[in-house]
């Protein structure tokens, strides 16, 4: 098995301020560092792979990952809606501390930037010495605001700035860093983006490289070349498009993982696939079980709207076929990214997160006192998950909390909460400790304070400048 490149001792003193301090032995050579790559589907629940249970949706490719990896029964999105979740990843940050916490829509294009000098992940492995990249949706900030995501670590960026203009599969321009590029309204934007994907990787193959790879399939609209293995099924016209939107991601993580070894590249790179969210359309949840046996959807605290599919190979290091209970959430990639590439959090840098390289090793985890989410759309909610307890929360800082104990009732059936009186007194404890307020995000409040006209028209004049080019 490879040396691990482990935390140094700046990068512990850090984190032990906020959860917890690892033990750091020295750290490994260079050459160890691994490439990373992080693949986030958008809107694909538990159920919607085959290694999870799906019967009628074909992922051979990602199924064939977990067997020659790791699958992860327990793994969680930031929260349960797109940007706010993808904050949490980025910034190592639960959304009780977070910058964004819900969607924030901004006109013409664009949502509310993540503020100026926010660290984040990308900016972590810049700062090591890495090439690093995003293809994909966005939605932390528009054009050349505080939030774009060449101002957040990422040497190229190609994709949706907008996660509302991601919406549509054949759009009339994507982004190149701050360059608008036009399209004919005819090209099929994912089979774009993932190539241009893999010819970065193919380019920047001989250098370390972080490759943050934020999908647009499977959120609607259910648009799609051809319907693939599914024309002829008796289904809704809709529904065979998601389905072969997901076969046709399937088949793209087939392609990246084969280029890996072409390049020679494999066995030195950490491949994690998961999603953003759970999956919130009625008639895939009923056709699909879309997320499984779980309770709830996106923008639910329940199960089915945090809960993902996450799988994670490294020929050589993980060994092939396992399955992992470590439950774990999007805020640990930034200190597991620190250990993995031996770079500490620079000083004042707070994570809520914990590193999982034990976890992926097949260790132990240390024991942790909770994980908590949070969300401000379409109404306040909270939720803590400690040990098998699950609280949750919804309408304000004082409405009554729901009990479930997952061990015994994973879809959420039954609300505990009178029998154990101690346990919801804790957890709302653990919820007061966690939610810091924000200005922008008023507690207990679900719409957005009106776009400032300052804001709005330099969004509108960024745009205008990026098309000019």
């Amino acid at each position: 098995m490879k040396v691990l490149c482990p935390l140094v001792a700046s990068w512990c003193l850090a984190v032990s301020q906020v959860v917890f301090c690892p033990p750091c032995p020295a750290p490994a050579a260079e050459a160890s560092r691994p490439n990373v790559i992080f693949i986030l589907a958008d809107d694909m629940g538990y159920g919607d792979l085959g290694c999870y249970g799906q019967k009628k949706i074909k992922t051979p490719h990602i199924d064939r990952m977990a067997a020659e990896g790791m699958r992860f029964t327990q793994a969680y999105c930031g929260t349960s809606v797109c940007a706010p979740s993808r904050c949490a990843l980025m910034t190592g940050q639960h959304i009780g501390h977070a910058p964004i916490r819900a969607n924030r829509e901004l006109k013409p294009e664009g949502q509310e930037p993540l503020p100026e000098g926010t660290f984040t992940v990308a900016r972590l492995f810049q700062a090591a010495g890495y090439k690093t990249a995003a293809f994909g949706k966005w939605g932390l900030g528009f054009v050349d605001s505080t939030g774009s995501p060449d101002k957040m670590g990422f040497d190229l960026f190609f994709g949706y700035n907008c996660q509302r203009q991601a919406h549509n599969f054949y759009p009339d321009h994507l982004w190149r860093n701050r360059q608008r590029v036009e399209l004919d309204g005819k090209t099929y934007s994912h089979d774009l983006i993932v190539s241009e994907s893999l010819r970065w990787v193919r380019e920047n193959a001989d250098s370390p490289f972080f490759l943050y790879l934020p999908v647009t399939i499977p959120h609607p609209q259910y648009q799609v070349p051809d319907l693939g293995p599914y024309a002829n099924e008796p289904w809704p016209e809709e529904m065979k498009k998601y389905a072969a939107m997901i076969t046709r991601l399937d088949g793209d993580v087939g392609r990246l993982l084969a280029l890996l070894k072409e390049l020679g590249i494999d066995g030195r790179t950490l491949v994690i696939f998961t999603s953003d969210n759970g999956a919130a359309n009625k008639a895939v949840l009923d056709l699909f079980q879309s997320n499984g046996p779980l309770r709830g959807t996106k923008r639910t605290m329940y199960e089915g709207g945090i809960r993902e599919p996450a799988i994670a190979r490294w020929p050589g290091t993980i060994k092939p076929g396992t399955v992992s209970q470590t439950p774990w959430a999007f805020y640990d990639f930034l200190p597991t990214a620190a250990e993995l590439i031996g770079r500490p959090l620079p000083a004042g840098v707070k994570t809520d997160g914990i590193s999982i390289v034990p976890a992926l090793l097949g260790g132990t985890m240390p024991k942790r006192e909770y994980l908590y989410w949070e969300l401000h759309e379409p109404r306040f909610m909270q939720a803590v998950r400690m040990g098998d307890w699950k609280g949750i929360r919804y309408g304000s800082l004082t409405a009554p909390v729901e009990l479930y104990d997952l061990a015994k009732d994973p879809q959420e059936k039954q609300n505990v909460a009178a029998g154990h009186p101690e346990v919801v007194s804790r957890i709302a404890s653990l919820m007061k400790a966690a939610h810091v307020e924000a200005p922008r995000f008023p507690d207990g409040k679900a719409q957005a304070p009106k776009q400032g006209a300052k804001q709005g028209k330099r969004a509108k004049k960024k745009l205008t400048e990026g098309a000019a080019t």
